[in-house]
């Protein structure tokens, strides 16, 4: 199923791709915001991706933004950020840093999405989640122990802050280099549907606009 979306949405994108191509515009494809934020990426263009598990938007796009991540250029260091509006979302995003502690990510990060949205499974709930863990033959009590880590607990917290820092209202939310905020929301395309080739064009030359900038 997984490897189905991932090739339907790798040819709608190519076959989109040289009809897409009408000029960037600010407060339309993508907006600035109001004060620009710090980066962890010395050097490099940082791309975050504020989303949920939980979110069926971001569920449809992370087909889309899989396939931008890995052609993404060398200079561009990208990151997945769980959006926290207040306690409700604090589950999801310690799954998320939990999986990512123990280097589950590449293996069970879209399997999550698919078991959300495709079985109608709670992750958020904390035995769903735990038995979820245990059935994908990880180590349900070392994942436990994890998810109630200081480590985990202090990756929350910064994500809660950085929601907040950049005015996260909705998701995904694509924000590039601490400056522009953007996503498939700000590309709809025909019969109100976002346009994720048009969403790829304007990312890649807010990529392209932020790597000609020179360091201050």
């Amino acid at each position: 199923m997984r490897i189905v979306r991932h090739l339907v949405v790798a040819a709608m994108l190519a076959g989109l791709a040289g009809v897409t191509s009408a000029a960037v515009e600010l407060n339309k494809d993508y907006k600035a915001l109001p004060a620009a934020q710090p980066t962890e990426a010395a050097g490099k263009v940082e791309v975050l991706e504020f989303f949920q598990y939980g979110c069926g938007h971001c569920y449809d796009f992370e087909p889309t933004m899989k396939a931008w991540t890995d052609k993404k250029p060398k200079d561009v260091v990208f990151r997945y950020v769980p959006t926290v509006w207040d306690d409700s979302r604090i589950p999801q995003a310690k799954m998320f840093y939990a999986l990512d502690e123990m280097g589950l990510l590449p293996t069970l990060h879209e399997k999550a999405y698919w078991t959300i949205h495709q079985r109608q499974v709670k992750l958020w709930e904390r035995p769903i989640l735990m038995k979820w863990i245990a059935d994908q033959k990880v180590d349900a009590k070392k994942f436990e122990e994890v998810y109630e880590s200081f480590s985990v607990d202090s990756k929350v917290k910064r994500a809660a802050q950085m929601t907040k820092a950049y005015r996260i209202s909705g998701t995904p939310t694509v924000i590039v280099n601490g400056k522009y905020t953007t996503g498939p929301g700000y590309t709809m395309g025909a019969g109100g549907h976002p346009d994720y080739a048009r969403f790829q064009q304007v990312l890649d030359e807010l990529v392209a606009m932020e790597r000609k900038k020179p360091a201050k």
